[in-house]
Order: C-alpha cells, then structure tokens, then sequence
C-alpha cells in the first residue's frame, strides 16, 4: 500500500516558487493536487464578477436605506421644530392631561360629563 505525499500544502504555502516547481515535477501526488487546485482557481475567476456585481447592489442598497432614513428623521424633527403648536404642548417631563386636550374639566381635573 503506497502512502500518498501529503506535503502540498505545506509546500505552497510556505516554500518558495523555485522548490515548489521541483516537488512538484517529481511528486505525480502532488502534481495531480495542483492541477485540481488550478481548476478550481480558473472556476473562481471565471464566477468572479458575477459576485462583485451582487456585491455592489447589496452596497448600493445599504446606501439608499441610510439615506432614507436620515431623510425621514430630518423631515421628523423639522416638522417638531417648526410646528409651535405641537412642541408647546409636549415638553421633556410634562404629561398630557384632558384639559390640555380640550375636553372639559372638573376642579379634580377629571373630564365633565353633563
């Protein structure tokens, strides 16, 4: 039973291009693993673009949402700031009550029925 040569990957990621060339032209193993490995890479650059443009709407698609959203939030608080009506009514630590409504009161504050 032959043992197969199991130093490719060590030898491509570490060993320099010239030693490489040598294991390999002597290694039918390690030959037989760089020429899958080769197909692969050619199958990668050959889908490349097709990622690259999906990438780029995905971007693109963030980019509108942002913009969007700040576009909501800007027209929410420019709409609260110039709309005295509202804002004099509704400050940081007041509540609304029933008068403030316009609904008629009592001298409890509880709304009048007749």
């Amino acid at each position: 039973m032959d043992k197969k040569c199991t130093k490719y990957e060590g030898l491509f990621t570490f060993a320099n291009k010239e030693d490489f060339e040598n294991h390999l032209a002597n290694c039918q193993d390690c030959r037989q693993e760089h020429q899958k490995m080769e197909k692969i890479s050619s199958l990668i650059q050959e889908v490349k673009p097709y990622y690259k443009k999906r990438r780029r709407n995905k971007t693109f698609a963030k980019v509108a949402c942002t913009l969007l959203l700040l576009f909501f939030c800007g027209t929410t608080f420019t709409f609260m700031n110039f709309n005295t009506d509202l804002t004099d009514t509704l400050k940081y630590g007041s509540a609304l009550d029933a008068q403030d409504l316009g609904f008629p009161v009592d001298s409890y504050g509880l709304i009048t029925v007749e």
